[in-house]
């Protein structure tokens, strides 16, 4: 059984966490769970405090960073297992193009149409972020029975914003060549 991250910090399930109470949590644990504190007790506790300043550091390093936080509520709700992540049509048709252009610049390297593919990628991401961001600000606020609905919305953008990152690495493969 895996501690629930927001429950260890006893914070709501949420993509825009209060970050000065989530810093503030985590220190006050990793001062609770410091292993010199706990240097003369038994070995079985010293195990035990050294797997809560693990978890500590954990959930803080995920919950903290705002990708691996999404990556995470989806994964505690089981929206991110392999072999289901399917993408809508209308993004796969709009990335297919943009891939066709990526391997026009593997034999014809190009620094106009990395720039023009760059562009598309990054107005793709500003009109995904902009999408998205009501539904991550008001996710906390949601009723339970509404939250499943919210949640797809956000693994659909994850998945998108994912994508579009891979084809970010490539042009930046392209850039550097050209």
């Amino acid at each position: 059984m895996t501690t629930n991250y927001f429950e260890f910090y006893d914070l709501p399930e949420t993509f825009q966490p209060d970050e000065a109470a989530l810093k503030q949590k985590y220190y006050a644990l990793s001062r609770e769970y410091h292993p010199d504190f706990h240097a003369t007790a038994p070995a079985e506790r010293q195990q035990e405090i050294l797997q809560l300043a693990t978890l500590n550091t954990n959930a803080y390093r995920t919950l903290s960073h705002p990708d691996q936080r999404m990556a995470y509520i989806l994964g505690q709700h089981g929206l991110l297992e392999e072999g289901k992540q399917e993408l809508p049509a209308d993004f796969l048709m709009e990335v297919m193009d943009l891939n066709e252009q990526l391997m026009e610049l593997e034999f014809e390297p190009d620094p106009a149409t990395v720039a023009r593919v760059e562009q598309e990628v990054n107005s793709l991401a500003e009109t995904l972020d902009a999408g998205i961001a009501p539904v991550l600000a008001g996710y906390a606020g949601l009723p339970p029975d509404v939250r499943p609905q919210a949640l797809q919305q956000v693994r659909t953008y994850y998945l998108k914003r994912r994508y579009l990152l891979r084809i970010h690495e490539s042009l930046a493969k392209f850039a550097a060549r050209s």
